[in-house]
């Protein structure tokens, strides 16, 4: 069936708490996706956020940010005494992660202290990453947010031998499980609640993980690090038009050799968690599994670096056979080797196409079997990618709108039109596109790291809700309904 999907990060939602949550809000924006039409629901990685507040490079593969936890909820459930009055953000329309946690810690911990455990806490803890993850962030808490590569070594070795003396943090562990648990249980139930109104969920599975991460600590044998936990290599790519340096990412290489030997048990364990979290799950920089840029650490650009091919078929072989049912969709972008594609396709996996960059171009068709986007995460909103152009540019842009039937409207709303009336399976549109917004709405800047990247939020719905009658029409007339 023809589907059509808007990307919108949940920090990004409107609410009380100056981000978004798990709360009315976005139960709210489930509803007005139902209205639409609209049938998938993209977000960024949920996990907790890491160096820029990015969401590509969390402290976890399996952990949610407690950002998300919604504080509402947790009056509802007895867990605080009082409602929240709520946090207001020095400007509406950015988020202000800094002050965001700070105000909603104190109402955490607060319900943490209220709380008494019962079998589904008791069951949740049970799953192999939890306490992990909240002896990870008790000991990062406890050595300032350095590094675990920082820690005095009996803490860095106690996930390997368990021989460190956590008594004094077990409060703290105690706290960051209930976190978890809170954070889980109320996701689940939002997914929930979205699936019963036919909207799926796409999650966002970064293909690297971070070095100071809970799965680097935990797995160090599966990366190229050496023995003080620093890598001898390094993720990136090469030099290329956008970037004269490349782009050097800084996190550690999978040891290949280790992941085949054991199954590849790291990859199957995060895709099989993730996929209880997410109906869809999109894998981020796909062409890895094919071949990967490998940069020495010392280099300080991604200028030298060599192409290594990854066990990409023996991966995937064995990904299918243990989940055969598993929806993936391939983030296979940019100037890629034709055996990408070929390694893609063995698998019939959805690839990925953004109009903004393709619309022009009769060389770069749009294919049933991919997702269509105006713009990702990553690029401009179409009204900043246009504003950019110059005059020449911007007749050639309408000129090629004009050639698929378009009218003569706001360039964002044509770009929408022809994407979804385009034969892709999958057709999404960002948040700031559909509301035809312009840079201030963009989500990141590839290369940077900081503000304004991912700061950008919905104060209401309300221009989005005067949008919904039209989008629909649309997307009736394109079979996506």
């Amino acid at each position: 069936m023809r589907k059509s999907g808007i990307l919108m990060p949940a920090a990004s939602l409107p609410g009380r708490f100056g981000a978004g949550s798990f709360g009315a809000e976005a139960y709210r924006f489930v509803d007005l996706l139902q209205r639409a039409g609209v049938r998938i629901w993209q977000l960024l990685p949920l996990n907790p956020l890491g160096f820029g507040n990015s969401p590509y490079q969390p402290l976890s593969s399996y952990a949610g940010d407690e950002l998300y936890i919604d504080l509402d909820l947790l009056y509802e459930d007895g867990l605080l005494p009082e409602r929240p009055a709520g946090f207001t953000p020095a400007e509406s329309d950015r988020i202000d992660y800094t002050g965001v946690r700070a105000y909603k810690e104190p109402f955490l911990r607060e319900a943490y202290r209220r709380f008494t455990p019962d079998g589904a806490y008791r069951r949740f803890t049970e799953l192999s990453w939890v306490r992990p993850y909240a002896v990870f962030v008790a000991l990062k808490a406890k050595n300032g947010q350095r590094a675990w590569t920082e820690w005095p070594k009996e803490e860095q070795n106690w996930i390997l031998d368990g021989q460190c003396d956590l008594s004094a943090l077990e409060d703290e562990i105690g706290y960051r499980m209930f976190a978890q648990y809170e954070f889980h249980k109320q996701w689940m139930a939002l997914k929930k609640y979205a699936n019963a109104r036919k909207i799926e969920i796409m999650g966002d599975i970064p293909f690297y993980v971070g070095l100071d991460s809970l799965d680097v600590w935990s797995a160090r044998d599966q990366f190229l690090i050496n023995g003080d936990g620093e890598p001898d290599f390094i993720a990136g790519v090469p030099p290329d038009y956008f970037n004269a340096d490349g782009q050097r990412w800084g996190n550690p290489i999978y040891n290949w050799e280790v992941l085949r030997r054991n199954g590849f048990k790291f990859w199957i364990d995060r895709l099989r968690y993730s996929s209880t979290l997410y109906d869809i799950l999109r894998i981020d920089h796909f062409r890895a599994f094919d071949t990967y840029w490998k940069i020495p650490a010392s280099c300080p650009t991604a200028r030298e670096g060599a192409w290594i091919e990854a066990p990409g078929y023996e991966l995937f072989d064995e990904i299918f056979r243990q989940m055969p049912k598993i929806k993936i969709v391939a983030e296979d972008l940019g100037d890629l080797r034709p055996e990408v594609g070929v390694l893609r396709d063995h698998y019939g996996l959805m690839g990925m196409n953004v109009a903004e960059f393709t619309f022009m171009d009769p060389a770069q068709p749009i294919l049933k079997n991919q997702l269509v986007y105006t713009g990702t995460h990553d690029n401009q909103p179409v009204m900043g990618w246009y504003k950019d152009r110059t005059a020449k540019e911007r007749r050639a842009v309408n000129r090629a709108l004009a050639s698929y039937g378009t009218g003569r409207e706001k360039l964002s709303k044509r770009l929408t039109r022809y994407i979804m009336l385009s034969r892709a399976d999958m057709a999404i549109v960002p948040m700031a596109d559909v509301l035809g917004l312009d840079d201030r709405a963009r989500l990141n800047l590839p290369g940077t790291v900081g503000s304004p990247n991912w700061e950008w939020r919905l104060d209401t719905f309300a221009p989005f809700e005067r949008k919904i009658p039209e989008l629909r029409r649309l997307l009736v007339e394109a079979k996506r309904v």
